[in-house]
């Protein structure tokens, strides 16, 4: 029989009960005269910290601060890439702490090995205890997003991310996971992790919704507390922050996963009631459990930027809650806030931010906060309030006493990388997070010894089983050799049929010759990180997919639906084409978990049954794109809290598959998508509406380009009898500031036939007397003449060059009075990784042709 859908019901009322406690009072019903978004200290909890300040600890860090100069304080509150500084920078400067972001490595070398991270944390700390010119040595801190395993390293073990960890409902595993992540970063020397994100995710169209455990802020809030134990230790024990351990982070505060419309850095609009016990739940378990360091949010609040927001990072983080670690910033959070940008922000700073992360214009920061401090604009005292908390954390680390990293313990001991013991609590939490959805016919589970089809582009992708956040920021272009000792879907379920005696065969799309007996079908989302992962509707568009599972059926195959995917999301069609449908998330490197609990022994006995239970509601209908358990009109396909467990059938009726007139939407900015212009300089530009076409004057044709390899391609060649532009124009502007902010390129797939003669421009525009423009001839001329490259340009450099990126009507715009001849093959926005100054770079391996 069906499992009732409501089971989960009256449970979750009581955790969301739970999760608002211990609190002052009810929000006060907002004035008439009150600004939305008026925050009220005193009806925030009042907690205290699990750890008393040590009066010692107080006394050494206020005799260090009195020796420290000013230049030094203010270095103590920098943390830059280290793609855009150096050990002697350390020195020089006396930073406080550096970063890796997602595509950041050691020497910008995106495999590099284990020991490449270990030899540049020595070379850090070496640096930072330099006392040769007469300074105070304070240990400089390195963090880095581990947020599902330590998930920028080749070799590391990479847990489920979040989404499904929710579903194992097991706080002991995820303090397990906490533990193994710590000690496997500090095998490579890095001492501090950006985790966890303690949102609560309300509206699954957005591109984090996979780093919230849970739509319901009780297990967000059990989760916060066990992971933070399992990467610091529990507070008042020997363990705490001992050998193996690693300072954690909650993030984002506050409200990150409530914003309209599921926008990544939006507005948030939720009452200070529902900011408090919905998006501040997490924050109450990471505060009980000591949590060392909170990342402020790129979100706003009521149009407020939290980046800016003292009421909330001062107010009531610190003072109510009780918070006496350090506050850092995320990537160049504290440029968004009114008035500043990313080299000076004093407003950011005196609403109680303590350590800037800023990536690349940290050099100008640095000048810019000493001169605010010199002025008045920050004072001296919060200034070394800041530098107390920092140093707070760094005592409590045990920095100060801790010898280089390669010398600590498990600092260098590599065989910590993806043991096998990590390996296995990877794989339990695999198995413990799978929710089964459907199993008309009681289908599952499988028996191993029969003929087995493993079909689907996530079948044998580790990349695409991880998802974002993986070797690099989006978790894109990897290939399987990239996870060495991983184990993909369909290398799981070999290993489970061919060791029972069965056969199983790989073919992607699902075609075959001998009739199997059953067909296991792993699709879903492709890899995505923050905003690029939002979406615009909660439906997923797989026709390819569907269409596979349908010729399966039609041929009398049974089929078995595994998920992949980051969210909840609309699968009517899929779930009517699946006898069985199991949603297994982003289950990271060992995917042998997957057929452990599909498969069942030999004699047909289940060796693992399913335990997942959705963390977040499933919908019903395509238009449902916001859905949490005790919103109003709550209608979900499946509940909070459903999962089916073997023994069970589902008989799920055949669903609607009518999407409500959504359709779909590109994945991706097309930034070829608007009307191409031609013109001569100063004149009337000419809508090019075929091809071949020339600008009025002469200065510019466009004609088709015959390239076997580059269908769609166009030649764009100047003749040199004046100035010709061409240009792509959107009738409605693209915001694009995320984008800039989050460090995206624009990467334009071009050939060089003829080089300039000239100087070329590259812009993009935003209205009338607004744009950015930067000289590309130099990077054409450095492509090989006659080879397809890629002319790679950060977003940033035109936003440095002038444009306003909130409001791009002009996206590409090429011109000169020179002679050249240059092919176009397609545009796209990629990650700008590496050192990638303005105007930026030339690759010889370019984007897709026809990218958007």
């Amino acid at each position: 029989m069906r499992m009732p859908l409501c089971l989960a019901a009256l449970p979750a009322v009581l955790f969301m009960a739970l999760a608002a406690a211990p609190l002052a009072a009810q929000a006060p019903a907002a004035a008439a005269s009150e600004a939305p978004g008026t925050v009220h200290p005193e009806v925030w909890p009042q907690l205290k910290s699990p750890l008393p300040l040590d009066p010692a600890m107080e006394k050494a860090i206020g005799e260090l601060i009195a020796k420290m100069s000013l230049e030094e304080l203010v270095g103590q509150v920098m943390q830059p890439s280290i793609q855009q500084m150096t050990p002697a920078d350390v020195k020089a400067y006396h930073l406080g702490s550096v970063l890796n972001g997602g595509g950041g490595w050691p020497g910008d070398v995106r495999k590099a090995k284990p020991s490449d991270w270990l030899a540049l944390a020595d070379a850090f700390w070496e640096a930072s205890m330099d006392t040769s010119d007469g300074k105070v040595a304070i240990p400089v801190i390195w963090g880095s997003d581990a947020v599902h395993g330590h998930n920028n390293i080749v070799g590391a073990t990479l847990f489920p991310h979040n989404v499904g960890l929710g579903a194992m409902r097991n706080p002991d595993l995820i303090r397990r996971i906490g533990e193994v992540t710590a000690r496997e970063m500090a095998a490579t020397g890095i001492d501090w992790n950006f985790s966890p994100t303690v949102a609560v995710a309300r509206d699954d169209r957005w591109g984090r919704a996979y780093e919230s455990w849970s739509e319901d802020p009780a297990i967000v809030r059990s989760y916060a507390a066990a992971m933070i134990e399992g990467l610091q230790g529990k507070p008042g024990t020997p363990e705490f922050l001992g050998p193996g351990r690693v300072v954690a982070t909650s993030k984002h505060f506050l409200g990150d996963g409530g914003t309209d419309g599921g926008k990544d850095q939006g507005n948030n609009l939720a009452s200070e009631e529902e900011l408090r016990d919905v998006h501040g739940a997490g924050y109450l378990g990471a505060l009980g459990a000591g949590v060392q360091a909170v990342m402020a949010s790129y979100n706003s609040w009521h149009g407020t930027k939290m980046h800016g927001s003292r009421p909330l990072l001062t107010d009531v983080l610190r003072g109510r809650l009780g918070f006496d670690g350090m506050v850092v910033g995320d990537w160049n959070g504290h440029g968004q806030v009114p008035g500043c940008t990313n080299a000076s922000c004093a407003a950011s700073f005196n609403a109680g931010l303590d350590m800037f992360m800023v990536p690349e214009d940290w050099k100008a920061l640095y000048e810019n906060t000493l001169q605010q401090v010199r002025s008045g604009e920050i004072s001296r005292e919060r200034l070394q309030e800041a530098v107390r908390r920092i140093l707070r954390v760094k005592m409590r680390a045990g920095l100060f006493t801790d010898p280089k990293p390669s010398q600590r313990p498990h600092g260098g001991d590599m065989s910590l990388l993806g043991a096998p013991a990590h390996r296995e609590v990877a794989r339990q939490a695999v198995r413990e997070s799978l929710v089964l959805l459907k199993n008309d016919g009681g289908v599952l589970p499988l028996r191993p010894k029969q003929r087995v089809l493993v079909a689907g582009d996530g079948a044998d992708d580790i990349g695409k089983q991880s998802g974002g956040w993986t070797l690099s920021w989006q978790g894109t272009e990897n290939s399987n050799a990239d996870f060495p000792g991983a184990t993909s879907i369909w290398a799981g379920i070999r290993a489970a049929v061919e060791g029972a005696g069965g056969s199983a065969t790989l073919s992607a799309d699902g075609t075959f010759g001998d009739k199997p007996d059953v067909a296991v079908v792993v699709f879903g989302e492709n890899p995505y990180a923050e905003f690029e992962g939002d979406r615009k509707d909660v439906v997923f568009w797989g026709e390819d997919e569907l269409a596979m599972l349908q010729r399966l059926k039609e041929a009398g195959v049974p089929v078995v639906s595994v998920f992949l995917s980051g969210r909840p999301l609309w699968v009517n069609p899929f779930l009517n084409a699946s006898d069985a449908f199991v949603a297994a998330w982003l289950p990271g490197t060992e995917g042998g978990g997957i057929a452990d609990v599909l498969f069942g022994a030999a004699d047909g006995s289940v060796r693992h049954d399913f335990k997942g239970k959705l963390a977040m509601s499933w919908p019903k209908l395509a238009t449902q794109n916001v859905l949490n358990h005790g919103d109003a009109g709550y209608d979900p396909l499946f509940a909070l809290g459903y999962g089916l467990v073997y023994g069970q059938e589902s008989d799920l009726p055949e669903l609607s598959v009518d999407t409500g007139g959504i359709q779909p939407a590109p994945a991706q900015v097309n930034l070829l998508a608007g009307t191409p212009f031609v013109a001569d300089a100063g004149a009337e530009p000419l809508a090019v509406s075929a091809l071949p076409a020339s600008s009025p004057g002469g200065a510019l044709t466009v004609a088709r380009l015959e390239a076997a390899d580059r269908p769609g391609a166009t030649l764009l060649t100047w003749k040199g009898n004046g100035a010709g532009e061409t240009f792509v124009r959107h009738a409605q502007p693209l915001d694009l500031s995320r984008q800039s902010n989050g460090d995206l390129a624009l990467a334009l797939a071009v050939r060089v036939d003829e080089a300039p003669s000239g100087p070329v421009v590259l812009r993009v525009g935003c209205g009338e007397g607004c744009g950015g423009a930067l000289d590309v001839t130099a990077l054409l001329r450095a492509l090989p003449a006659g080879e397809w490259g890629s002319l790679v340009v950060r977003l940033r450099c035109f936003a440095e060059a002038g444009a306003d990126m909130t409001r791009i009507d002009t996206p590409i715009h090429i011109s000169t009075a020179g002679t050249l001849e240059l092919g176009v093959a397609g545009a796209e926005l990629v990650p700008a990784t590496g050192d990638l100054p303005c105007p930026s770079r030339v690759d010889i391996a370019p984007p897709a042709a026809g990218g958007t």
